[in-house]
């Protein structure tokens, strides 16, 4: 009978190929977590620190820190990161020789609400956001009674500010007055500016910034008390 060499050497390297494989695999299977790492977007973990992601790495009420790579839920620990209101954007994944990263995008706060009863942030994508202990955002402030029935609108009147370059600069904060009612704060005067409800910005804006135009070109604006937008395409003011 004569003997196939080719065939012999297939098979072999078909049993070292299967043995290498498990073994691979064996190895895989009884590595560990050995290390936990968590990165912040651009660097910069502002409103939450290390530890606070931490906590939220949990599986069956531990860490996993130490076990087994085979038993960790990396959709489940992905989603309690995302979970946390601070948290805009999140990704968790495993490396191959056991450590655990977390990639993390904070929210972008856009305002500081200080209503009658609470004080949180709104983010740019319109969401509320708590207020932080370990950094305080240098925001746009808005008072008053403010319920959650006036989110959009401050979203929409906030956005529209900071897409400007000239008011960005000139108006530091929004109180609402009474229902639907609002009086913006201005960087330079004594003046509130009573803009009334939140419509037709576009035109109440473009009147304020012809009027600032005018009276911080001939020195008068300090002679204005107010500053009244409710008007139809006008300005009114009030003299000292």
């Amino acid at each position: 009978m004569k003997i196939s060499w080719n065939y012999i050497k297939g098979f072999l390297l078909l049993g070292l190929v299967v043995f290498l494989y498990g073994f691979s695999h064996q190895k895989h299977t009884a590595r560990k977590v050995h290390s936990i790492t968590v990165e912040f977007e651009q660097g910069e973990n502002l409103f939450m620190n290390y530890e606070m992601v931490n906590k939220l790495l949990i599986q069956k009420g531990k860490s996993v820190l130490n076990e087994a790579k085979t038993v960790i839920d990396l959709q489940k620990l992905e989603a309690n990161v995302l979970s946390h209101s601070m948290v805009e954007n999140a990704a968790v994944f495993l490396t191959v020789d056991g450590v655990l990263k977390t990639k993390i995008k904070q929210r972008t706060p856009i305002a500081r609400v200080m209503s009658n009863t609470n004080s949180y942030y709104i983010d740019k994508q319109a969401t509320i956001m708590p207020l932080s202990e370990n950094h305080s955002a240098r925001v746009l402030l808005v008072s008053g009674n403010i319920t959650e029935k006036d989110i959009d609108g401050i979203y929409l009147l906030v956005t529209t500010i900071l897409e400007d370059d000239f008011l960005k600069k000139q108006i530091i904060g929004v109180q609402k007055t009474m229902q639907y009612q609002y009086v913006l704060k201005t960087r330079i005067g004594e003046q509130n500016i009573e803009l009334g409800k939140i419509e037709d910005l576009d035109s109440k804006f473009k009147n304020l910034k012809s009027f600032f135009t005018k009276t911080m070109a001939d020195q008068t604006i300090d002679k204005y008390t107010s500053i009244n937008l409710k008007y139809n395409n006008q300005v009114v003011c009030t003299k000292k």
